[in-house]
């Protein structure tokens, strides 16, 4: 239920969500848009652990972000190279028969980054500091904050805009 709600507050925020394919007169090329979600629940029993597993909770949540998104067709999908990011991002890119491909957590929204995006619709699986950080390099601003360590609901989404105006928003549900 709370994924519904989600998916109805996204789309009364002014997304462009479409259950059919937009035609490409519909679809401008250089209109870019970004969606960023944090990894789902990781296992954190173990605090030496740099790179766990996500919890039964977390591998559900992955499931219902991929029925979030199920009626956006993603260009591409990022994730950082961490078992907890992978395994959030693959039921989506799975859902969509997409490759993941890793970005580069040291050099964030970098020339190769912005031009291999350019124009299309992109998946970020990140995390608590660099999702918030990310968002601010692409819309130019320091608006978003790290994140507190237990919130693993966040979904930003950021718009590069023909006239090149930056957008974006955040949603929060858990």
């Amino acid at each position: 239920m709370k994924y519904l709600l989600l998916f109805s507050l996204i789309l009364i925020a002014g997304c462009n969500f479409q259950k059919e394919k937009p035609s490409e007169e519909m679809k401008d090329p250089k209109v870019t848009t970004y969606y960023f979600i944090r990894h789902a629940e990781k296992d954190t029993l173990n605090p030496e652990n740099k790179d766990p597993e996500l919890t039964e909770e977390g591998v559900e949540r992955a499931q219902k972000w991929a029925e979030v998104f199920r009626d956006v067709e993603f260009d591409l999908i990022f994730s950082s190279n961490y078992k907890r990011t992978l395994n959030t991002a693959k039921p989506i890119a799975d859902s969509q028969a997409k490759e993941i491909d890793f970005y580069n957590t040291e050099k964030l929204n970098d020339e190769d980054f912005q031009q291999k995006t350019k124009g299309k619709t992109v998946l970020v699986v990140g995390h608590s500091n660099l999702n918030p950080e990310f968002v601010n390099y692409i819309i130019e601003q320091e608006k978003y904050e790290d994140l507190d360590e237990k919130e693993y609901g966040s979904l930003f989404i950021a718009v590069i805009h023909p006239d090149g105006t930056r957008t974006s928003e955040v949603l929060y549900f858990n």
